[in-house]
């Protein structure tokens, strides 16, 4: 019984050290199992096969007093669907895309407005949506714009500055 209680607690321990570690057995080999087994051999894997294959063993050999052998087989039944559902939950979680970060060039073709007024050949501001969020810019024209007129971007100098033209209508 000890031992099986302790396989459980030192799967408990492996599977709280995971969350700093993971992914050191992939790298140790120096890529050598990178998309080998697919992380069939992640610590949140082994450390949920361990725990449940000593906790189950555990509690097979005290609840029904059959042996070491038959806990042993509970154990690895139990250990081996804990892998599993361990190894599924990280691959689903690993397959969670999000957007594309908004960078400078989607502001090109996007409408705005003139924060502080864009003398020619000079600096201003403009506010411009980038993700849905309102962004205040540097802004650049070959023209003078005023204040509140309504622009066009037409080329992104930097991450913070734009070149605009006055919307004509």
């Amino acid at each position: 019984m000890t031992v099986f209680l302790g396989l459980g607690i030192a799967g408990i321990v492996l599977l709280a050290l995971s969350l700093i570690f993971d992914g050191i057995l992939e790298g140790l080999f120096g890529g050598v199992l990178d998309g080998l087994f697919d992380g069939l051999l992640s610590l949140p894997v082994i450390a949920g096969f361990m725990s449940m294959f000593g906790f189950g063993g555990a509690i097979m050999l005290g609840a029904t007093g059959l042996g070491a052998g038959a806990a042993t087989g509970v154990g690895v039944a139990a250990g081996v669907a804990a892998g599993w559902l361990a190894w599924k939950f990280s691959r689903a979680l690993m397959r969670d895309q999000t957007d594309a970060t908004p960078r400078g060039t989607d502001l090109v073709g996007t409408a705005g407005s003139v924060v502080t007024a864009i003398p020619a050949d000079g600096y201003g501001e403009v506010l411009l949506r980038l993700g849905g969020q309102p962004v205040k810019l540097a802004a650049k024209s070959a023209v003078p714009v005023a204040r509140g007129a309504e622009i066009w971007v037409e080329a992104s100098l930097s991450s913070t500055s734009v070149t605009v033209r006055p919307v004509e209508r």
